[in-house]
C-alpha cells in the first residue's frame, strides 16, 4: 500500500512539474542604470532593479538604453471613523522613471508609478512600532515600484516618444 501511495505522489508531481514552464522570455534588448535619486531608498531601488534586470538577463552595463529614477515617500496621517478610535498613517511612494536611448539622445518612455500602504498609527512619535511600520512599508513599496517598473520595461518597443 505505501509504495502504490508513493507511486502515485511521485506522477502527481511529474505531471505537475511538466506542465509548469519557464515563463522568463530572454530579449535582445538591454537595458543599463543610470542616476536613481532618492538616498537611502534610491539605493535601495538601485539594488532591486539590478538584480531584477540581471536575472531576466536584460542588463549591460554599456547598453544605449538608460533608465533614469526618482524615487520619495510621503506620509499623511488620517481617520478611518466616526469614533476616532484608529488612526492610519498612509505612506505613499511616488517612482518616476525614464527610459532614454543615449545614441539618439531621446526619451523612449517616462512614467510615474504610486504605491501606497498604510498602519495603524500609535500616538506617540516615541513607540518603535511606528517606526518598524514605516521601514517595511517604505521596503515594500519601493520593491513593488521596482518590480512594476520592470513588467513595463517588458512590454515597450525602442521607438522614441515624440
Amino acid at each position: 500500500m505505501f509504495k502504490i501511495k508513493l507511486s502515485i505522489l511521485l506522477l502527481t508531481s511529474i505531471f505537475f512539474y511538466s506542465c509548469t514552464n519557464n515563463q522568463i522570455h530572454s530579449s535582445d534588448q538591454k537595458y543599463s542604470l543610470d542616476y536613481i535619486g532618492g538616498g537611502y531608498d534610491g539605493l535601495l531601488l538601485k539594488n532591486y532593479l539590478l538584480s531584477s534586470l540581471k536575472n531576466l538577463d536584460i542588463y549591460d552595463p554599456n547598453s544605449n538604453y538608460k533608465i533614469k529614477a526618482n524615487i520619495s515617500h510621503k506620509s499623511n496621517i488620517y481617520i478611518t471613523n466616526i469614533d476616532n478610535t484608529s488612526d492610519r498613517e498612509r505612506i505613499t511612494t511616488d517612482l518616476s522613471f525614464q527610459v532614454i536611448d543615449a545614441v539618439s539622445q531621446c526619451q523612449i518612455l517616462n512614467e510615474q508609478i504610486e504605491v501606497s500602504q498604510f498602519y495603524i498609527y500609535a500616538s506617540s512619535d516615541k513607540f518603535l512600532s511606528n517606526q518598524t511600520a514605516q521601514r517595511k512599508i517604505k521596503k515594500n513599496n519601493t520593491e513593488s515600484s521596482a518590480s512594476r517598473l520592470i513588467n513595463k520595461l517588458r512590454t515597450i518597443g525602442n521607438k522614441c516618444d515624440e
